[in-house]
């Protein structure tokens, strides 16, 4: 089986991937490769505009500042390019418990610093990583060997502070860089993250297994003297006025999910060839619109957790030609939040798009805005659940949005039926 690629040179390569037949035991069930991803862990963009796009996704959507970053370890010629751009910084954003699930850097700094490096990033790519969680550690570390023996371009591996999750890193056809990963840094209710004087257990490469446990690190880190609860701490700007289904919060609405990722790609076939046979998605659907194909993949029983779009089509939908992600989804707890996000954001002078209904199967009721670097956002409160068959529901039982937006809605099958958000909403 055949599979296309681009390499770290931007030169396509072909190589044999290998046969349906090999198989790996994943906590001891065969599957066709050593890793099985369940989830979206983390996204993030390289921005233009750092500080209004902090303001946009912190104070406007929610995100809490877990860490700021700030980019070290660079050579004495590196660091004197990056001054010029100012802000040399960035910042590790969460929704829920997962130290992060949304990162903003400074574009001119990241291109900057990947020139360095030896690699060019396209003007387009502002997308700085697609993150998936997988089960365990022996998955990242033996994930990474199926890439090697697959030729996938390897980024790095290892483990990154801040976060301390497990991972490995590797380009797509159009060098988007996707990671799995084990075991994000998790914030409980101290909303406090891991002090930098735990950062000791950084690593630059995949680490010899068994590795250490969490506990015992924070145990380790107590005898080395260190305050483990000295680290960073969100303080939220807003007033908490806003009732949001019996809980005070300082916007109407609270985001509990992130994604889908949609993606702009230069060919179709390379990019679901690696998605479905390296990365092991699933194709749920397909969509012809307008004469394009447009491509949804899931990783687990939602419908869509990446949707693959030919970069035509980005022109023709009017969307940002500065960036090849067609849209980055926002899941919010209900309809009614669905809709009071949408008057809250319109408020505060955000701008919405529209955007065809044929292009979000699965998911009814969605407004698209944009960010202050033209980045399209999907609010949603519903995405289609596929059962055992794995087969989504036909077009026709579909619910149809309608252009004015009723109070209530009924029940579909799967109504609230996807996981529910882990902790309190505020």
């Amino acid at each position: 089986m055949l599979n296309a690629y681009i390499d770290r040179q931007g030169q396509i390569r072909r190589t044999m991937l290998k046969s349906d037949q090999d198989r790996y035991s994943v906590g001891g069930v065969l599957l066709n490769r050593p890793f099985k991803i369940r989830r979206l862990g983390h996204f993030g963009f390289n921005i233009t505009k750092l500080d209004e796009g902090l303001n946009f996704y912190s104070n406007l959507l929610g995100f809490k500042v877990s860490d700021p970053h700030h980019f070290s370890n660079l050579s004495a010629e590196a660091e004197e390019k990056v001054k010029q751009f100012g802000q040399i910084h960035g910042y590790f954003m969460h929704h829920g418990s997962d130290h992060h699930s949304f990162v903003l850097f400074n574009k001119l700094v990241t291109d900057t610093l990947a020139a360095f490096r030896g690699r060019t990033l396209k003007p387009d790519m502002t997308i700085n990583q697609i993150t998936w969680q997988v089960g365990s550690m022996a998955e990242v570390a033996n994930g990474a060997q199926f890439l090697r023996k697959n030729d996938v371009p390897i980024v790095k591996t290892g483990r990154d502070m801040p976060g301390s999750n497990w991972h490995v890193y590797a380009f797509d056809p159009d060098l988007h860089n996707n990671e799995l990963y084990y075991g994000i840094e998790q914030i409980g209710w101290t909303v406090r993250s891991k002090p930098k004087a735990m950062y000791y257990r950084r690593f630059d490469e995949t680490p010899p297994l068994p590795i250490m446990s969490e506990e015992d690190e924070i145990e380790d880190a107590k005898k080395k003297g260190i305050d483990v609860y000295s680290g960073h701490n969100h303080k939220e700007t807003l007033p908490a006025k806003y009732d949001v289904e019996g809980v005070l919060l300082p916007r109407p609405f609270k985001v509990t999910k992130i994604g889908p990722v949609n993606l702009f790609v230069t060919n179709l076939q390379k990019s679901e060839a690696f998605y479905t046979k390296i990365y092991g998605f699933t194709k749920t659907e397909e969509v012809n619109y307008k004469g394009h194909s447009c491509i949804f993949l899931r990783c687990g029983n939602e419908h869509h957790s990446l949707a693959l779009f030919p970069i035509e089509l980005r022109a023709e939908l009017g969307l940002n030609e500065h960036t090849t992600c067609a849209s980055f989804g926002l899941e919010v707890t209900s309809y009614n939040q669905l809709r009071n996000a949408v008057t809250f954001l319109t408020n505060h002078g955000v701008k919405t798009i529209d955007f065809p209904e044929e292009l979000h199967p699965g998911i009814d009721y969605a407004k698209y805005v944009l960010d202050p670097d033209g980045h399209c956002l999907q609010l949603y409160y519903y995405m289609e659940q596929l059962g055992w068959e794995g087969k989504p529901r036909p077009k026709e039982l579909r619910r149809v949005a309608q252009k004015d937006w009723p109070e209530n809605l009924e029940p579909l099958s799967d109504t609230y039926a996807d996981q529910v958000f882990q902790g309190p909403l505020g």
